[in-house]
């Protein structure tokens, strides 16, 4: 009979495990991951190739409408766009891990233990707004998931942005980011299928003895 499974943040083996749990009944046992797998996380998602990428494609798109304007065109408006996207970027993620740690809230993505498209997204989108909790890890509105990419936009209107911009300014690209991430999630649902971290494979047999156990992000 196959073992109860795992819960397991971006797991490639979260198809076959649901399988495994319709098979013989039994429900996910959800595993708190442990403080090396948030920081390998958090350093990757900040300042990893995602993110590099990501302000790329900003930065492109932000040249091409000019936005904003006071930045010019040439190699050095796109520098000074590519690094806003990034300061974003990383200010956003920065303020996710540490609000969820005062908070105690478990802020990885874990992939859903449910069949079909429709159920799937509906989890990628509850997802952004929510997180684990508790020894259980039952899902519970997350607060830093809210706060945080208003935290990056902010940041940037009142950091780096030119001074015509305001909190209104702000709180748009707060939405952005808001619908990026949630973006993000879909693809970690549907697209994503194993661990994007060769940190966090190394320490898997550190942490659960084997790389096909516990949180393999």
């Amino acid at each position: 009979m196959p073992a109860r499974s795992q819960l397991q943040p971006y797991s490639e083996n979260s198809s076959a495990a649901a399988g495994n749990i319709a098979a013989v009944g039994l429900q996910p046992i959800y595993v708190p991951v442990t403080q090396r797998t948030k920081i390998d996380n958090y350093l990757f998602e900040a300042f990893g190739p995602y993110p590099i990428i990501g302000a790329g494609l900003a930065a492109g798109v932000n040249q091409w409408t000019n936005s904003p304007p006071e930045w010019d065109q040439g190699a050095a408006g796109f520098g000074k766009r590519f690094g806003s996207d990034f300061g974003i970027l990383a200010v956003s993620t920065t303020a996710r891990y540490a609000l969820s740690e005062a908070l105690r809230e478990d802020s990885l993505y874990y992939r859903c233990e449910c069949q079909g498209v429709f159920p799937r997204f509906r989890h990628a989108v509850v997802s952004t707004f929510t997180a684990r909790q508790g020894e259980d890890g039952h899902r519970v509105f997350s607060f830093s998931a809210l706060v945080a990419p208003y935290a990056g936009s902010f940041s940037a209107v009142y950091g780096w942005y030119p001074n015509r911009f305001g909190a209104k300014d702000a709180f748009r690209l707060g939405n952005y980011s808001l619908l990026a991430y949630m973006g993000g999630n879909v693809s970690l649902e549907f697209f994503y299928r194993g661990p994007h971290s060769l940190l966090s494979r190394m320490h898997l047999n550190d942490t659960h003895g084997s790389p096909d156990q516990g949180p393999n992000k």
